[in-house]
């Protein structure tokens, strides 16, 4: 019955209907609105000196949302190309307008979104097959024409806790595999989650350390008064971003130094903390809502947006249900693909997921 009960008061959304009018009306609980906001970028900004004149810094809306009218056509100008050129050129060499380069897949789904451009994507869940009901595989893509395919995630099997693969290739899902590219792994309650790369366990580091793991992300899940009903609290911890706007590298050397133990610590250098934006309680319709401007059409629990808490208007990434098995998933700088894709993962786990 409890889980019936969840259905009843989830985060049910202004998206069908929102209009741009709309758009301040669930913002109104934090008027942070100076009329020139800082560039995004500083908020992630940990390390070395503050960022430099970069070119893509003029492209970078004060909203996430703003960015959106380019977003459709680079993604489509780029993935024509795919197939063709298979080596692209070097990233430092990255043209003004931001396209969505796909053409080596490992190397884009760890680089950071591209500052000013909300990269948009879809993830279908796939419960076919024998025991897919209970181990259901999570593929995503592009949400443009070409679909293209970027990340397929499973949860292992004779796993004590929660261990979700994540592969490049949608057909290989296994540990050894080569194209295994990243993991997440959640505590004994299921309320915890690492997200790792594909680096080496600390066991098997080498000398100078650079092949151990990097953590990627860290999701904690809050319970309310009302245990896992009601909306969910989720706070994000990730590696800051230095100067030139690179993930500063995070290798734990043992379980006592990862961004969890940082962050309960709060030892928070090179650490930026995130959260969910708490949805705003709707009277006409009885349910929570947050807008989320026509990318999210079906009420779910499993419906977030992650923002810094400096600017709640700067949308870092965004979920949410389109259909029973398909879900919209939107980020921008500083996630990359990896990451986003995680942290949309752990909200299905099965300690959490209640529909």
């Amino acid at each position: 019955a409890s889980s019936a009960q969840c259905c009843v008061s989830p985060l049910s959304l202004t998206a069908a209907t929102s209009s741009d009018e709309e758009d301040d009306s669930d913002s109104s609980t934090k008027p942070i609105r100076s009329e020139k906001k800082k560039n995004p970028a500083s908020l992630f900004q940990t390390g070395g000196d503050p960022p430099k004149e970069k070119k893509s810094k003029k492209k970078v809306p004060p909203k996430g949302a703003e960015s959106e009218e380019e977003t459709p056509e680079t993604l489509q100008k780029n993935s024509n190309k795919k197939g063709k050129a298979k080596k692209s050129k070097k990233k430092e060499e990255r043209p003004p307008s931001p396209v969505i380069e796909v053409d080596n897949l490992e190397e884009f789904v760890l680089q950071p979104a591209p500052q000013g451009v909300t990269v948009k994507c879809r993830v279908t869940r796939d419960k076919k097959g024998m025991d897919r009901g209970l181990y259901p595989t999570y593929y995503l893509h592009l949400d443009n024409d070409k679909k293209v395919f970027l990340l397929a995630g499973r949860k292992r099997k004779k796993s004590k806790t929660s261990n979700y693969l994540i592969s490049i290739d949608p057909t290989d899902l296994s540990r050894g595999g080569e194209n295994f590219i990243g993991k997440l792994r959640s505590n004994l309650m299921g309320t915890r989650f690492t997200v790792f790369d594909n680096g080496a366990n600390p066991d098997r580091a080498n000398a100078d350390w650079s092949n151990v793991r990097q953590e990627l992300s860290a999701v904690v899940y809050e319970t309310n008064v009302l245990g896992f009903k009601g909306p969910r609290k989720m706070t994000v911890i990730i590696p800051g971003m230095n100067a030139d706007c690179e993930r500063v590298p995070i290798r734990p050397r043992n379980d006592n130094d990862g961004l969890l133990m940082r962050w309960q610590n709060r030892n928070m250098d090179n650490v930026i903390e995130l959260h969910n934006k708490a949805p705003v309680w709707n009277d006409e319709t009885q349910s929570y809502v947050l807008n989320f401007h026509g990318r999210v059409t079906h009420a779910s629990v499993k419906n977030f947006q992650i923002v810094h808490s400096s600017d709640p208007d700067y949308i870092v990434m965004q979920f949410g249900r389109v259909a029973d098995d398909a879900f919209t998933m939107d980020y921008n700088y500083p996630l990359c693909a990896v990451q986003a894709f995680a942290i949309a993962l752990s909200s299905f786990d099965g300690k959490l997921a209640c529909e």
